[in-house]
Parts: structure tokens; C-alpha cells; sequence
């Protein structure tokens, strides 16, 4: 895809998709401009990189929607010197918006080839080196100590657990989505206290569950 076709898709993709799903913070908008999104997609898929669609990236996983990458970043709102924390680094184009957005961004993923792919993106980026990749399983949580004021899940839970609740600031966001097919919800919960949170519903839609995201056992008669 050359310069200017890019440059008119990711217009048409800010215009005709993010816009119109009521994302009007200029900063998301801004950055969705600003971050080359053909460079996150699988080589074969690049013409598609601005469409409305979810995009294979390999091991089952997909690249969400724009739309759905913008109301959530909408939602987690990060603000410059924050911490972030990126739950399923998958192509890195998620990292990478943070990486702008934010201060300082962590992104686990659990496979090496998604995150060594990630890696050679996110250095040919300007604020790529803001992003510090770790590989690890998540699905149940994650804890390294610190304290985010934005975490980010980009992979769906199929029952929402406490595993990232205790890893925000007082103050700090999380972004999940929840449940089973063929509909999800999409959550923002906020620690409103060192002992409480609280919780607000924001649209429905469909990820690949996160990999070893817990579930209980079904009764079988």
C-alpha cells in the first residue's frame, strides 16, 4: 500500500467507521491517524489493514476492529506520564497508540513469534522504545508489582475475574471484554479505592477468548 493510499484509507477509516461509532476525543483521533496501521497487519492482508473487520494474525488471534480499538482507548483514556499496561500484545498496533497516548506502556503476550514480530514493529516507530514487551501467560491475571493507571485486555474473558483488578491505581481504568459467543460486553472498571471499584457497561461485540482465561466447570446431569 503506498504513502497516499494509506493516507486516504486511514482518512475513510477515522471518517466512516471510528467517527460514527461516537469516538470523538481528539487525541484517539489523532493517533489513529498518526500510527501507520498497515504496518501491524499480516503482509498478505495489507490492503485491508482500514477495514471494518477483524484481521488474523496468527495462533487464533485477530486484530480487533478500528472501531472497537478507538472506543476502547476512548474509554481507558491515557494521559501522557500514565502507565499503561497491555494484556495480549498480538500485532503491537495496540501497544503502539498507547506507546503515544501514555507514558510508559508493558505488553505481555503469551506467544514469541506474535511478540518478536510486535518487536520489529514497534522499532521502526517513533515511541516504540516507550513499550517494554514481556512474554508470559496472563489469562488469569497479571501482577509484576506495579501499579497501572490504564490496562488494557484485548483478548475477551469468558467470566470476568479479579486477576487485573488489584494491578490499578486508585483511579486507573481497565478495559475488558466479557463472556461467551456470540455476544460480549465490554466493560470499564475503575478503582474508585484501595478496596473498591466500580463498574460500567459500554457496548457489545466479539474477541477470541484470551488464552487460559479461567472458566468454571459446567454442571453435566
Amino acid at each position: 500500500m503506498g504513502a497516499e493510499n494509506a493516507a486516504l484509507a486511514r482518512s475513510n477509516m477515522i471518517q466512516r467507521q471510528i467517527r460514527p461509532w461516537n469516538v470523538l476525543e481528539p487525541r484517539v483521533l489523532e493517533v489513529f491517524e498518526q500510527v501507520p496501521r498497515e504496518l501491524f497487519v499480516p503482509e498478505r492482508l495489507g490492503r485491508m489493514a482500514y477495514s471494518d473487520l477483524q484481521l488474523p494474525i496468527g495462533h487464533g488471534q485477530v486484530m480487533m476492529e478500528p472501531r472497537v480499538e478507538a472506543r476502547m482507548l476512548q474509554a481507558l483514556d491515557p494521559q501522557p506520564g500514565e502507565q499503561a499496561l497491555e494484556i495480549g500484545t498480538g500485532s503491537g498496533f495496540v501497544a503502539a497508540c498507547l506507546a503515544h497516548l501514555a507514558g510508559g506502556v508493558t505488553s505481555v503476550e503469551i506467544h514469541p513469534q506474535l511478540q518478536a514480530q510486535a518487536r520489529q514493529r514497534l522499532a521502526t516507530l517513533r515511541g516504540g522504545e516507550r513499550v517494554q514487551l514481556v512474554e508470559g501467560d496472563a489469562g488469569g491475571g497479571w501482577s509484576d508489582g506495579q501499579l497501572y493507571d490504564v490496562i488494557a485486555v484485548t483478548g475477551s474473558l469468558p467470566e470476568l475475574h479479579h486477576g487485573f483488578h488489584d494491578a490499578l491505581a486508585v483511579g486507573g481504568r481497565l478495559f475488558v471484554i466479557v463472556g461467551e459467543g456470540p455476544m460480549m460486553e465490554a466493560l470499564r472498571i475503575t478503582r474508585t479505592g484501595t478496596h473498591f471499584w466500580s463498574c460500567q457497561s459500554l457496548f457489545e461485540t466479539y474477541v477470541p477468548p484470551l488464552e487460559n482465561a479461567p472458566r468454571q466447570a459446567r454442571f453435566q446431569p
